[in-house]
């Protein structure tokens, strides 16, 4: 490794970073520099990883490990410790060196930085930190930091690691305790969740302290985020939306991620030899939109999966699968059903249905009105009544299903 360039070492760690999906920036927020000094932004701008804020913005980010050597040996990972992988390491000091020259070349915004665990736990999250002080306070960057944090690592160091970044994440890694014991037994979930339970404890307290003190430090103001592999163990889709309701609810997170089990090389007996559709992945995301934003409970969600295998369907969106299988809540009417009902229709997103509220308040919507907010009138109409539109003859349709579902070349479109 030490014979390795920075070009070289780039192209191996950030190879090796592909993996992990927990990079987003959303909930990020500029840091103001005194007197116009300082350097970064967390606004606009394109970049090496593209991350998408709730408001639409693009935040481009270095995304890079700080090793892919590790002293773990975790079946699903590429980077583990009997892998067959060509290894690098960074150290902080030439993160620090690439972080500052992409941002000057406008290439990013921000970091995000994980890392393999050299050593041990401890080392490894001191190096991680190192990378965010020297940014911080040597070259007082500005721009968004998201480190990966450690579970067994002493929990001063995570401490200082949000004192530094704007969202820290801890893994979970796979969604049952069976599967991590199974693939990961190194780690442990206890351990995982006390951390996460630390991270929120440390957030809650610097939101309290930043109320009463006005130059109280800030710690992860984007909160955390964390990640789980499909597809890897036996793992359910419901069980899946069941974890991840539990992690919103009891370490109030910002995200929890999903990546598709992608087969490595030299891979371990116990691992599928194949990854799972990657429309298993983007269902997964709407069910956890639906619980984020929609109002929809775990068990509604889980719902709209198959009761015989606990799958979400692949070629229906988990809304639409919960319409057709509660069609006694349908049709809704769009002038006189309230926000939540209106959000529980096929088609109608958080944007559409405010703009039926909006609307409504001086005229009759027609179904003419409604087509002009949605992609989709197709599947729309039958779960709704305009002042000129009654589905009548789509309502007791037996095949309404294979009537508004995206053909089979759509979906392998959106697969590829």
């Amino acid at each position: 490794m030490a014979q390795l360039d920075l070009r070289a070492k780039l192209a191996i760690l950030a190879d090796a970073a592909k993996y992990d999906a927990s990079c987003a920036s959303s909930g990020s927020v500029k840091r103001s520099s005194t007197g116009g000094k300082g350097m970064g932004s967390t606004d606009g701008g394109m970049g090496i990883c593209h991350a998408y804020a709730p408001d639409g913005r693009c935040i481009s980010l270095l995304k890079i490990l700080l090793t892919n050597s590790c002293i773990f040996d975790c079946h699903y990972c590429i980077n583990r410790k009997s892998s067959n992988v060509r290894r690098a390491r960074f150290t902080p000091e030439e993160v620090v060196e690439l972080t500052l020259s992409f941002y000057k070349r406008n290439y990013i915004e921000g970091l995000f930085l994980s890392s393999g665990i050299i050593r041990s736990s401890d080392y490894t999250m001191e190096q991680i930190v190192r990378v965010a002080q020297l940014l911080r306070e040597a070259h007082d960057f500005r721009g968004y930091i998201h480190l990966k944090t450690i579970p067994d690592a002493d929990p001063e160091l995570v401490r200082q690691a949000g004192l530094y970044a704007d969202r820290v994440s801890i893994n979970v890694e796979l969604p049952t305790v069976a599967g991590l014991k199974r693939l990961a037994p190194e780690k442990s979930a206890p351990r995982i969740e006390g951390a996460m339970h630390a991270v929120r404890a440390a957030i809650d307290d610097g939101e309290d302290a930043g109320k009463r003190y006005r130059a109280a430090p800030k710690f992860a103001p984007a909160g955390q985020s964390t990640q789980m592999i499909v597809g890897a163990d036996a793992a359910t889709d419901g069980d899946i939306i069941t974890r991840a309701a539990g992690l919103y609810d009891r370490f109030r997170l910002r995200r929890v991620y999903y990546s598709a089990f992608s087969p490595i090389p030299d891979a371990s007996a116990v691992l599928p030899l194949q990854r799972p559709p990657l429309m298993r992945e983007h269902r997964l995301y709407q069910s956890d939109w639906l619980m984020r934003f929609y109002d929809y409970q775990p068990r509604e969600v889980a719902d709209a999966a198959d009761p015989a295998t606990g799958m979400l369907p692949l070629d229906i969106d988990p809304k639409l699968a919960w319409a057709l299988k509660f069609r006694e809540r349908f049709p809704v009417d769009v002038n006189r059903a309230p926000r939540e009902a209106l959000l529980r229709v096929p088609g109608l997103g958080m944007k559409a249905v405010d703009a039926i509220l909006a609307a409504r308040r001086w005229r009759r919507l027609r179904l003419a009105d409604i087509a002009r907010l949605t992609a989709s009138i197709r599947k729309v109409r039958p779960f709704l009544v305009a002042e000129d539109w009654r589905p009548v003859a789509l309502a007791d349709r037996g095949d309404l299903r294979a009537l508004i579902a995206p053909k089979r070349e759509q979906l392998e479109l959106f697969a590829a």
